[in-house]
C-alpha cells in the first residue's frame, strides 16, 4: 500500500510562480513499470485554467513578454535550449517513470530537444512583412505578422516534452504567450520544464502550465474567451471535442491525431533491413506512437518469408525496466490503455486474424507488477477488419498481403486516417511515384519514424489539421495584417469605394 502523503509533490506554474490547485486537490502519477503512484501533481479545475489564462493575457498585452523584440525572444528560448540540454538526461529519467518509455529512446530525445528551441530561437526575428505595389495611385501597403494571441497547447503522455515543445517553440517564437496542458498521467516533466524556463528568465505569464484531468480543465482553457488559438496532440475523439469547443469561439485549431500508418514492402527491397523498419515502426516506445507503422503491408511474393524472419526477429526483444539500457520494449503507460490494447487483441482474435506472435500480457519475471503486452503480430488481416481500421496505440502489428503498386495504394489509402506511410523498394520511380499516390502527410522511403524540427509535420484526413515544425509551425501561431498609408495630397471621394 503506497503512502500518498509520502510522494512528492509538484506544482503548477501560473504567472510565473508556482502555486497548488485552487481546491487543494491531487492526482497520483503512477510509475508504468512498477503499477504503483510515485508523485503527485494538482488537479486542476476552472478556476485555475482562468487564472492561467489571464496571466498569459496580460503578459500578451501589457506584461513584459509583450515589450520584448523578436531577437530578444530568440535569446530566450536559446538560452532555454542551453538549459534543457544541460538537463537532459534528469528530464528522460523524469519522462520513463512518468510514461515508461525505454530510457535509451527518451535520452536520445531529451538531447535531441533543444534543436527546436535553437531552431526557432533564430527565426524569431526572420519573420519579415512585404511591401506590395497595389494597382492604388498614392497608397503605400505592407503587411507585417503578428501573434494570434494566448494559445492553450494540449499534449499527450506518449511524449510529453517533446509534443509540448512542437507547441511551445514556435508558439512563444511568434510572441504568443501559453497555457500548457499536459496529460495527467504524465505531468511531472511539464511541471520540471517550468522551473528551467524561470531559469533561462521568460517573463511572467509568458509560459503557464496547468495539470489534471482533460474533462475537467480542458474545456475551460478551450473556450475561454480571452484564448486565441488551441494547439492539441492526442487523440481523434479528443480532437473532435477540441474543435468543437474552439469553433464555438471561432478560435483557430491546430490538431495532431491518430493514425493507421501501411509500411509497405515491395519484392526488390532489402528484406533485413525492410524487417528492422517494421519492428521499429511497431514495436519501438511500444507502439505508443501516432506514427506507429501499425498496417504492415507485404507483396504476395515475399510474404511469407518476410512474415518468417519478423516474426524470429521480434522474439529476440527484451522487455522489463525501461531506465535500462539493455530493455528494448518497456510497459504501456497507462493501465486504461494496457487494457484497450488487450481488448483489441481479443477483437482481431474475434475476426479471424492469425495470432502468430504474442497475443495477451506479458508474464515474464522481468516485467514484475507493470503493464505489459506482449508484442504481437497478426497474419491473415484484411483492411476491413477493426484491427486494420483502427488505432491500437500498442504493440501489435496486422500484416497485410497485397498484389502490384495499385493494390497497395489502393489499401494504404483506404483509411480514415492519413499521419504517415513507408515504402521499402529500390526504385526510385516506385519510391517518387509512391509517394506522391499515398495521402499521407509524412512518406518515409527505406527509413521509419524519422522527425526533424526542420521538417513539417501533420496528417491528412481523420490524422488532423495544420503542420508542426520547420517554417510552417511558425505561421500557425501568427496572423497577417495588411497597413495602406495614403500618400494623396487630398482625400479622394468618400463615397467612391477606392
Amino acid at each position: 500500500m503506497t503512502d500518498l502523503q509520502a510522494l512528492p509533490k509538484h506544482q503548477q506554474y501560473i504567472g510565473g510562480a508556482f502555486v497548488d490547485s485552487a481546491a487543494g486537490a491531487w492526482l497520483e502519477s503512477y510509475n508504468p513499470f512498477t503499477g504503483k503512484p510515485w508523485a503527485l501533481v494538482p488537479r486542476s479545475g476552472a478556476d485555475d485554467a482562468n487564472r492561467a489564462v489571464e496571466a498569459a493575457h496580460t503578459a500578451l498585452t501589457s506584461g513584459p513578454w509583450s515589450r520584448l523584440t523578436a531577437s530578444q525572444r530568440g535569446a530566450l528560448l536559446r538560452k532555454l535550449g542551453d538549459l534543457i540540454a544541460r538537463d537532459a538526461e534528469r528530464l528522460a529519467r523524469i519522462e520513463v517513470q512518468d510514461n515508461g518509455k525505454l530510457l535509451a529512446e527518451m535520452g536520445a530525445q531529451l538531447r535531441y530537444l533543444p534543436q527546436w528551441y535553437y531552431y526557432y530561437g533564430g527565426l524569431a526575428d526572420k519573420i519579415e512583412g512585404s511591401v506590395i505595389p497595389v494597382d492604388r495611385p498614392d497608397m503605400f501597403t505592407f503587411t507585417r505578422h503578428e501573434p494570434v494571441g494566448v494559445v492553450v497547447a494540449i499534449v499527450p503522455w506518449n511524449s510529453p516534452l517533446l509534443l509540448a515543445s512542437w507547441k511551445l517553440a514556435p508558439a512563444l517564437a511568434a510572441g504568443c504567450t501559453v497555457v500548457l496542458k499536459p496529460s495527467e498521467f504524465t505531468s511531472v516533466s511539464a511541471l520540471a520544464f517550468c522551473k528551467l524556463v524561470e531559469e533561462a528568465g521568460f517573463p511572467p505569464g509568458a509560459v503557464n502550465v496547468v495539470t489534471g484531468f482533460g474533462s475537467e480543465v480542458g474545456p475551460p482553457l478551450v473556450q475561454h474567451e480571452k484564448v486565441a488559438k488551441i494547439a492539441f496532440t492526442g487523440g481523434e475523439a479528443g480532437g473532435q471535442r477540441v474543435l468543437e469547443g474552439a469553433a464555438r469561439g471561432l478560435k483557430g485549431v491546430t490538431l495532431e491525431l491518430g493514425g493507421k500508418s501501411p509500411n509497405i514492402v515491395f519484392a526488390d527491397a532489402s528484406i533485413d533491413d525492410a524487417v528492422k523498419g517494421a519492428i521499429s515502426g511497431i514495436f519501438a516506445a511500444t507502439g505508443q506512437t501516432c506514427i506507429a507503422g501499425s498496417r504492415l503491408l507485404l507483396h504476395e511474393s515475399i510474404h511469407d518469408e518476410f512474415l518468417r524472419k519478423l516474426v524470429a526477429f521480434a522474439r529476440t526483444a527484451r522487455m522489463g525496466d525501461p531506465l535500462s539500457l539493455d530493455t528494448q520494449i518497456g510497459p504501456v503507460t497507462t493501465r486504461p490503455q494496457f487494457e484497450k490494447v488487450l481488448h483489441y487483441i481479443e477483437v482481431a482474435k474475434s475476426e479471424g486474424a492469425t495470432c502468430v506472435l504474442g497475443g495477451g500480457p506479458a508474464a515474464r519475471p522481468e516485467c514484475g507488477e507493470g503493464w505489459f503486452v506482449e508484442p504481437t503480430i497478426f497474419s491473415d488481416v484484411h483492411n476491413q477488419m477493426r484491427i486494420a481500421r483502427e488505432e491500437v496505440f500498442g504493440p501489435v502489428l496486422s500484416v497485410i498481403r497485397f498484389k502490384d503498386e495499385d493494390d497497395a495504394v489502393r489499401i494504404a489509402n483506404d483509411s480514415p486516417y492519413g499521419l504517415a506511410a513507408g515504402i521499402w523498394t529500390k526504385s526510385i520511380k516506385r519510391a517518387i511515384g509512391l509517394s506522391q499516390r499515398l495521402q499521407a502527410g509524412s512518406v518515409w522511403v527505406n527509413t521509419y519514424r524519422a522527425v526533424s524540427y526542420m521538417a513539417p509535420f501533420g496528417g491528412y484526413k481523420h490524422s488532423g489539421l495544420g503542420r508542426e515544425n520547420g517554417q510552417d509551425a511558425i505561421y500557425e501561431f501568427l496572423q497577417t495584417k495588411c497597413v495602406w498609408i495614403s500618400t494623396a495630397d487630398e482625400v479622394p471621394n468618400p463615397f467612391i469605394m477606392r
